[in-house]
């Protein structure tokens, strides 16, 4: 215990030099290091081919025998012996149950030491044994490897075999095929030539080599090597043969050993003749004697095993302690991954797997992973990193398929076929909006709200399905809008659910939609004193005509003064004021009263049409056509302290033309003068009769904008008014440079 301090000494030392490494060094350590590179991804983050590490892939792995020496007790083997100097064989014991004489397969996986070589040994075959006789070994790898050889180390000493067989299979051993054949009589034993030329009709066929023969005063050789793509024409570009491919992926090999080779027959005969020893001890003593014969033959008919000398009696080849015997089986390759993965690991049950990357899936990354099929599997190659795309569903899908003539039609852009789509949404790529839904394009097409229910109106829409896109429903005869919730113009509503619009009665063709109306006096016709041509009579060929009508009110219309179609130079001078004017509202308060007495009956009108009329327009809102609300709503407004006008708000945005002060073109015959200060731009109250309104002279729209032109007689202090030299057309936006040049011109009115 004399060393106790000296080490806590040491420790103590040690302990102060970490304390004395300042704490940004010690942190700074840990820094530098930074993660791994993915080699299946380049630095940009680029798909690229990646593989695994070359293996021995038969390391460690399960070998299963078919015959092991000393299985069912204690057995003689024998070796042979330097032939150079003598021809003697040495004979020992085999006994599974004891561990210094015993010679299992794992010795042919284990760790390879050429100081210490370890052996699996069969049990003793006779040396012409075929058929039942052969003796196999089967090698598990657990998963797909892609193989490039496949070696077998012989025992030093050991008699070799003349003829074997190398199987794979690539099914775990459902089934095997034949990956080459050895022998010195190949075609004899396997039915193949000795010499096969390979070419690429044929490169996946297994050839047959003798490798007993070999030069005199060579060495014999000590191993069997197997060089999976040697010969084979398409071994330089792999990538691009599938048939390669398959050639060199195996999940198990097998060995089948035929035949071995003839011994020394004088050897041999020792064996038999003189030879003693015991089993238990292991030990045995093989004294040459002179055969009567040195020629010895394969007897085909004769006992199994038995070998026939010339001069000479049958001995039994089970007990000349023949045997195979290998040290050492290796197997060379990576671990398949088709280019998606550069590692293995056991997986979660314990299995052998691929670490697969590029988005793909399986324990070789043989397919892509759930949700990345928008193009075919394929495998990386160096070229071309295959990586599995991600299915295009607008995240209104979680499956997906891959449909290869959707692909070839795209000319090989995309191939998935969304399944299962939500949100209302149907289509390959979930894009299109479900039957009974249409497309909202205030929202983007990834949106879960992207598809609304169509609206379609139960009265006026022949059916429920609008269409996806626009969102139209589909309306019946003389009925409009999206949803079918209004008349069309022409049609007037009526309190049929089957036809809920119907056409309007005709009219006078002067008093259609153009409300074009008589043309402009001319100068030198007269004008009475109420400042137009009498409404209530006609004269000349006008009185033919007959120009009056009934509205459905039953207002009696005749012919429209106010100009609502055309305007020139002339027109524009002849007024006092010329603006340019929105139409905001109406004030309803007080024609509320003036309707109900009215009209009575409209309060018991059909519930079910009281459904059916359209909402009213709202400030902002573009105008439809006249919709399924009552003709009879518009009732009549007041002047002040009058029942028998409308008002209606107006913006004034632009002012063409105004009068001056003693200046109004009105004449003698002026009731009313407004003064001029009180046209500007803003708020104004324009005041129409009601009879003009129902006889639709003008017809007035909110929310639009109108081009005025009248005379300040034909208003009271601080309103607009309409009369029989008024012109109410509709505003255009192209219009605007044309009145400016009005307002020019007219400087040289007369």
């Amino acid at each position: 215990m004399h060393y106790i301090p000296e080490v806590i000494c040491g420790v103590l030392l040690l302990l102060a030099g970490v304390q004395s490494i300042p704490n940004d060094v010690y942190l700074k350590m840990f820094a530098n290091q930074s993660p791994p590179e993915d080699p299946c991804y380049s630095k940009a983050r680029e798909p690229r081919v990646c593989i695994p590490d070359f293996v021995n892939a038969a390391f460690d792995a399960p070998v299963v025998a078919s015959s092991t020496c000393g299985a069912t007790g204690p057995q003689r083997y024998c070796e042979l012996g330097d032939r150079e100097r003598d021809r003697e064989m040495a004979c020992h014991s085999c006994d599974l149950s004891s561990p210094q004489r015993s010679f299992t397969a794992h010795a042919l996986t284990d760790l390879n030491n050429s100081n210490n070589v370890t052996c699996w040994r069969s049990a003793p075959v006779p040396a012409t044994a075929t058929g039942a006789g052969n003796v196999t070994l089967t090698l598990s790898l657990g998963k797909k490897f892609e193989l490039t050889y496949v070696i077998l180390q012989l025992c030093p000493h050991a008699p070799r075999p003349d003829s074997m067989a190398i199987y794979k299979s690539s099914d775990y051993g459902s089934s095997w095929q034949p990956f080459q054949y050895y022998s010195s009589q190949c075609r004899r034993t396997f039915g193949r030539p000795a010499r096969l030329q390979v070419g690429k009709h044929n490169e996946h066929e297994a050839r047959c080599t003798d490798f007993t023969r070999h030069a005199p005063g060579e060495a014999v050789p000590s191993r069997i090597a197997f060089s999976t793509l040697e010969g084979r024409p398409s071994a330089r570009d792999l990538d691009s043969s599938s048939v390669l491919q398959d050639w060199v992926t195996a999940t198990d090999i097998r060995i089948v050993f035929h035949r071995l080779q003839r011994s020394d027959a004088q050897a041999l005969l020792a064996l038999e003749a003189g030879s003693s020893g015991d089993l238990a001890s292991g030990k045995y003593n093989s004294v040459p004697q002179a055969p009567t014969g040195n020629n010895i033959e394969v007897a085909v008919g004769a006992d199994q095993g038995a070998v026939t000398v010339s001069g000479g009696g049958a001995v039994g080849g089970g007990g000349s302690g023949l045997h195979y015997a290998i040290s050492d089986f290796s197997v060379g390759g990576r671990c398949k991954c088709n280019g998606h993965g550069s590692k293995c690991s056991p997986d979660t049950s314990g299995q052998l797997s691929c670490e697969c990357s590029h988005n793909t899936a399986g324990r070789d990354c043989e397919r892509c992973k759930p949700f990345y099929f928008d193009r075919p599997w394929a495998r990386a190659t160096a070229k071309e990193a295959n990586e599995c795309k991600e299915c295009n569903c607008n995240k209104h899908a979680r499956q997906c398929r891959f449909n290869m003539e959707i692909f070839r039609l795209s000319q090989g852009v995309s191939g998935g076929v969304c399944q299962n789509c939500r949100h209302s949404t149907t289509g390959r790529n979930c894009h299109q909006c479900k039957e009974g839904f249409y497309r909202d394009p205030t929202k983007a097409l990834t949106h879960r709200k992207v598809c609304k229910a169509c609206d379609c109106h139960p009265i006026g829409s022949s059916g429920k399905i609008c269409n996806s896109t626009s969102g139209q429903c589909p309306c019946k005869d003389g009925v409009t809008g999206l949803t079918c919730n209004r008349c069309a113009r022409g049609y007037q509503q009526s309190r049929s659910h089957i036809a809920p619009c119907i056409r309007q009665p005709p009219r006078m063709s002067n008093m259609l939609d153009t409300q074009n109306t008589a043309p402009e006096p001319d100068e030198h016709e007269s004008v009475g004193p109420g400042g137009g041509n009498d409404r209530g009579g006609a004269s000349g060929a006008g009185a033919a005509q007959s120009p009056y009508y009934r509205t459905e009110g039953g207002r009696e219309c005749g012919k429209c003064r106010v100009i609502t179609k055309k305007l020139n130079l002339n027109k524009f001078c002849k007024r006092d004021y010329a603006i340019m004017a929105k139409v905001i509202g109406r004030d309803t308060s007080s024609e509320v009263a003036a309707s109900r007495d009215r009209y009575p009956d409209r309060d018991r009108a059909d519930p079910d049409v009281e459904d059916y009329e359209m909402d009213q327009d709202q400030p902002g809102a573009v105008p439809a056509d006249r919709g399924f609300q009552d003709r009879e709503a518009e009732a009549e407004a007041d002047y002040p302290n009058d029942s028998g006008a409308a008002r209606y708000d107006l913006q004034i945005q632009a002012i063409f033309k105004r009068s001056r002060p003693g200046a109004s073109s009105s004449g003698a015959g002026s009731v009313y003068g407004m003064p001029s200060t009180m046209l500007k731009r803003g708020p104004m109250t324009w005041i129409i009769p009601t009879r003009d309104l129902e006889c639709r002279c003008p017809k007035i729209r909110v929310n639009r904008s109108y081009l005025i032109l009248g005379r300040d007689s034909e208003a009271p202090p601080g309103y607009l008014g309409i009369g029989p030299h008024s012109i109410v057309i509709e505003w255009k936006e192209d219009w605007y440079r044309r009145m400016k040049r009005f307002q020019r011109r007219a400087r040289t009115c007369a």
